[in-house]
């Protein structure tokens, strides 16, 4: 993932532009994976690990209520991960993911099934991850995917209007 994770870098400091996360299942892997590249300081605003359910609302700002009605591994709280790391951590990008790494399903979530939120300039979207593989691989597939969802943002130019 490195030249991935180099080339968003890269991306992100030529249009002086930030990220930050809000991670679940990856436990602060897509932030590790980040800071990995030499001068990721000037992108990297920082990072939440929400791994209890609980610290998504209180740390990240997910709705309560949305937690209690449809727990932790749904597309909206990926959105509002996204929308509170990039919030709280006054970045222009956020990033939210949460789902189930395995082995075992998740409040009725089979492995596998992850949420990808991306909140930015225009946009707030979500994206539904089926992995497969055990808890690494799903973690890591998690991350790549989180980090080739903003290198296409960043580069597309392609801003939606209106939304958060």
């Amino acid at each position: 993932m490195t030249s991935l994770t180099a080339r968003l870098v890269a991306e992100l400091r030529a249009r002086h532009q930030t990220v930050a996360t809000a991670e679940s299942l990856t436990a602060g892997l897509l932030s590790a994976e980040l800071a990995a590249v030499p001068g990721a300081s000037a992108v990297l605003r920082g990072g939440l690990v929400v791994y209890a359910t609980e610290l998504k609302a209180t740390l990240a700002g997910v709705d309560p209520g949305l937690l209690a009605a449809h727990g932790a591994v749904h597309p909206q709280v990926a959105v509002q991960l996204a929308i509170g790391a990039r919030d709280r951590c006054g970045a222009t990008w956020g990033l939210g993911l949460t789902g189930v790494a395995g082995p075992d399903p998740q409040d009725g979530v089979s492995p596998g099934t992850v949420y990808l939120g991306l909140a930015g300039p225009g946009v707030a979207e979500v994206t539904e991850l089926g992995l497969t593989g055990d808890r690494q691989a799903v973690r890591a597939a998690s991350v790549r995917a989180a980090l080739e969802s903003l290198l296409n943002a960043v580069t597309s130019g392609d801003l939606h209007s209106g939304v958060p």
